[in-house]
């Protein structure tokens, strides 16, 4: 969509408040919250994107990005999450600050870009307590319990300080001054973040606040500081400025709080000034509540805003994994929220809005949850933000599309998602495109979706195949070979045949009750009786739950003492919780000697071999690439490339990233 376009979106969207939305009413239905008037009931949640400069300034990295954001056709736009001292509340790398005078300069350009594109700007502000992704001391929280997570990776600083009473009261101080520079430089509204485990989340949950004095012990005490903050902010920006507060609808922890809790919690709140509940859930231990794999049914938190719309007044914001516009306008038809906070499906599609305003919601890149990009490569391996499904994420204005300086004839082999972005990248930018297919376009997307854990990756098939319409593909349904594509006379040959399964060298992997693991997802085989998977990484445990979700029973094998080894955390977290409910026997650090008539024979660390009734073998220890054709291809025509797995097996994110980085540059 062009610039000029999404403002046509824009100022459309404005003018409905008579008018009901055709194909969404709830979702472009004006809204209101305190004084602010929102065009429709589309919040940006905020989301640390690691593009600020490392003193917490803005860079003009962050402002490219947020005005992307805000030009999508949304109404409120929160910005990411912003530190308010400078002792211990930062969280993060590179995140935006708030601490001093000297940030605001930059949070005006920040606010004005927002306002300029088209949203209202807010922003969140923050304190990390104990979940101080830096590891840096100090680390001060409610009582002395650590992050696990953090504790693994920065050793001796990972259990936090207990907080004394003038330090509370200097962090209450902290909030209020923060709220009055957002207030200089220009935003519309403020939120508290008091969710996900951060510090607000460490005094009101038992789990992190193990206090005797008056801010621990009964729920009064301890969401004492909550209602500090919010009076000391109400105070400083006066009766009328909006002010919200995000809350986690529950912690999920064992020993922590709960939604009825947070109903009192809100409720009080409410009293005390606040101008709308954002509710989510979690905290960083319990983090598939908070930012949900795909294994996780979508809208996880909703039920949380359901309960606590009916405990107060002012609007509920519900969010959690409201990926596509049907699923937003139902949570807002059946009265769970006022307004939907959208983060990771922003992400994805940056136009989101717009395209569900024009009728164009097939067209939405959708968010698969996978958490590579956004969370994993972002937070545990501290880069800047990214997403899978769109490689220009912080890269805005970096890595755009040009038209191409001259037509080309492009032929691109394979229609999994490397070959579906290249090709629709080649064709947006101009070139005369040909994909072929032999088989069904979406590659791994199709075996990978079959799992009802895993339909998000059905999502996003559905929208790759989709977009070579719009795009002008031309789609043939055949396998290319080399005298057919030299014979027709591409210019241009982009290669994206993908992998094979990897067929380990053990005795006996060659009986008839041997198969591939992908072989049960795409119903070549229907496995009975006793089976055993070999692999422990993702493709065999996804392998295993599918057998569990048939019936069938199953034992895993693993050479290694630990599964998911290289996974999203996400993963790791949500995967083994569904192998204890599924009750899959796992065999660790055991490798496969040799499969004899119905048996597998395994050998533990000791030596000790023991033999496993199997009347079916899966296999699922990955792929291997497949580079054949390419290389067959070579020196036969002007260019030929080759992307995805058939260089090295990856992810979805590397087809996608270096599909697209290919296809800009043909």
């Amino acid at each position: 969509m062009t610039h000029a376009q999404t403002q046509l979106l824009v100022r459309n969207a404005e003018g409905t408040a008579d008018t009901p939305h055709p194909f969404f009413p709830k979702l472009f239905e004006p809204g209101r919250i305190g004084r602010l008037h929102l065009k429709n009931r589309i919040v940006k949640a905020p989301m640390s994107t690691a593009l600020s400069n490392v003193d917490g300034s803005v860079s003009e990295r962050l402002i490219r990005y947020y005005k992307r954001q805000a030009e999508g056709g949304l109404a409120l736009l929160v910005a990411e999450y912003a530190y308010v001292d400078d002792i211990a509340s930062k969280s993060a790398h590179c995140q935006i600050g708030i601490s001093h005078n000297e940030h605001i300069p930059g949070l005006t350009w920040l606010a004005e870009t927002i306002r300029e594109a088209g949203a209202v700007p807010a922003i969140q502000l923050e304190h990390c307590g104990r979940q101080k992704f830096l590891g840096t001391p100090p680390i001060k929280a409610a009582s002395p319990v650590p992050w696990g997570a953090l504790k693994s990776r920065v050793g001796d600083y990972a259990v936090p300080e207990e907080l004394t009473i003038p330090e509370i009261e200097q962090i209450v101080e902290a909030f209020g001054n923060a709220c009055v520079r957002a207030q200089w430089a220009g935003f519309e509204l403020i939120e508290i973040h008091g969710a996900h485990g951060y510090l607000i989340t460490n005094f009101l949950s038992p789990h992190t606040n193990k206090r005797n004095d008056i801010y621990g012990g009964s729920l009064e005490n301890r969401m004492r500081i909550a209602v500090q903050i919010v009076d000391n902010a109400r105070k400083k920006l006066g009766p009328d400025f909006p002010l919200t507060i995000r809350l986690s609808g529950s912690d999920y922890e064992p020993d922590g709080f709960g939604v009825d809790e947070t109903c009192v919690v809100a409720k009080v709140l409410e009293e005390h000034g606040v101008d709308a509940i954002h509710v989510s859930g979690g905290d960083h231990h319990q983090m598939i509540h908070q930012v949900t794999p795909m294994t996780i049914p979508r809208g996880n938190n909703v039920w949380a805003a359901e309960a606590i719309k009916k405990a107060v007044t002012v609007p509920v914001i519900a969010s959690g994994s409201l990926t596509t516009p049907d699923f937003a306008e139902a949570v807002l038809a059946a009265g769970h929220g006022d307004f939907v906070g959208l983060g990771r499906p922003l992400w994805a599609d940056t136009q989101w809005a717009n395209k569900a305003y024009a009728g164009q919601a097939a067209d939405i890149r959708p968010c698969i949850r996978c958490n590579d990009g956004c969370l994993d490569r972002t937070f545990f391996r501290f880069q800047a933000i990214k997403c899978t499904v769109n490689p220009t994420l912080g890269r805005e204005g970096e890595i755009e599309l040009t038209p191409a300086a001259r037509r080309k004839k492009v032929a691109v082999v394979g229609g999994g998602p490397a070959g579906l972005e290249a090709a629709r990248i080649c064709a947006i930018r101009g070139h005369d495109v040909t994909l072929f297919e032999g088989g069904r376009l979406g590659g791994m997307l199709n075996e990978g979706s079959v799992p009802d854990f895993k339909l998000d990756l059905g999502l996003l098939r559905d929208n790759m195949v989709y977009q070579m319409g719009p795009a002008g593909v031309h789609v043939v349904n055949e396998f290319a070979t080399v005298h057919s594509l030299t014979a027709a006379g591409f210019e241009t040959i982009i290669v994206a045949t993908g992998a094979k399964p990897k067929k380990p060298d053990i005795p006996g992997i060659d009986q008839d009750f041997v198969y591939d693991s992908v072989d049960v997802l795409n119903e070549k085989v229907v496995p009975k009786g006793n089976c055993v998977v070999l692999g422990g990484g993702l493709v065999g445990v996804e392998t295993v739950l599918f057998l569990a979700e048939k019936g069938c029973s199953s034992t895993l094998v693993h050479k290694y003492d630990e599964i998911l080894n290289h996974c999203a955390i996400t993963d790791k977290i949500s995967y083994r919780m569904l192998m204890e409910r599924a009750g899959v026997p796992i065999l660790f650090s055991h490798r496969t000697t040799g499969i004899g008539d119905h048996s597998v024979t395994v050998v533990d660390k000791s030596g000790a071999t023991k033999a496993l009734p199997a009347d079916f073998v899966l296999c699922a220890i990955g792929y291997a690439a497949d580079p054949d054709l390419a290389k067959q291809l070579r020196g036969k025509a002007p260019e030929v490339y080759a992307i995805g797995d058939c260089i090295k097996p990856a992810l979805v994110y590397e087809a996608i990233h270096d599909a697209y980085l290919l296809a800009r540059r043909v």
